[in-house]
C-alpha cells in the first residue's frame, strides 16, 4: 500500500504518496507529540531505514495523519505504533508551518498539530525497532540547549520547535 497523505497542490487539498509530498516540497499536514514527566521530555532516535533523517533524535513521535483522519487521532495512534504507548489523551499545544531541507532531496513544509501528552507512572515504552532506535528522557530545557550546540544530532523540525517556538508549545505547561 502506497503511503499518501494530505497536501496543498495548487490551493487544494489532495492526497499525495508520502515520498513525492518531500520530494517536492508541497505543503501538508503533521502531527507532532512530546511525551512529557514535569520538565522531562522523551525523546527518539529515528531508525536507520527511515527514508530521510534516520539515525537523528526527534520529539516523541511525528507523522503524517492518514486521508480524513482527525489529528488527535492521529498523534493517539503513533504513541502505539511508534512506542508502544497507550492509555495516553495528547492535548493540542500548538499549530506551527515551517519549511526545512531535511536532506536526501527532501523538503518538509509541514502545517503541523502539536500535542502534549503526560506521562502515567505505569506507562512503560516499547519502541518499534522500525520507527525508533532509542528513546531517551531529558531535561525540557537541557535538550534545547543541547539542540542549539549539536543541531547536526537531532531533526530539523525538532531544532526549529526549541529554538524558534519553545514558549508557544511549552510556555503554559512549564510555568513560563
Amino acid at each position: 500500500m502506497t503511503d499518501m497523505i494530505p497536501a496543498w497542490v495548487q490551493g487544494v487539498l489532495t492526497p499525495v504518496e508520502k515520498i513525492s509530498v518531500h520530494q517536492q516540497g508541497l505543503k501538508h499536514k503533521a502531527v507532532s507529540v512530546f511525551v512529557l514527566d514535569g520538565e522531562r521530555v522523551l525523546i527518539q532516535r529515528r531508525a536507520a531505514g527511515k527514508y530521510h533523517s534516520a539515525g537523528l533524535w526527534a520529539n516523541s513521535c511525528c507523522t503524517h495523519p492518514d486521508w480524513g483522519e482527525k489529528s488527535v487521532d492521529c498523534a493517539v495512534r503513533r504513541l502505539r505504533e511508534e512506542l508502544g504507548i497507550t492509555g495516553l489523551y495528547p492535548a493540542f499545544a500548538d499549530r506551527i508551518e515551517y519549511r526545512a531541507d531535511v536532506g536526501e532531496g527532501m523538503i518538509e513544509h509541514e502545517v503541523v498539530d502539536i500535542f502534549l501528552a503526560y506521562a502515567s507512572p505505569e506507562m512503560t515504552v516499547k519502541p518499534n525497532p522500525d520507527e525508533v532506535s532509542d528513546v531517551r528522557w531529558v531535561n525540557i530545557y537541557d535538550l534545547a540547549a543541547e539542540v542549539a550546540r549539536h543541531p547536526e544530532h537531532y531533526t530539523k523540525w525538532l531544532e526549529i520547535y526549541l529554538s524558534h517556538h519553545m514558549d508557544r508549545i511549552f510556555g503554559a505547561t512549564l510555568g513560563r
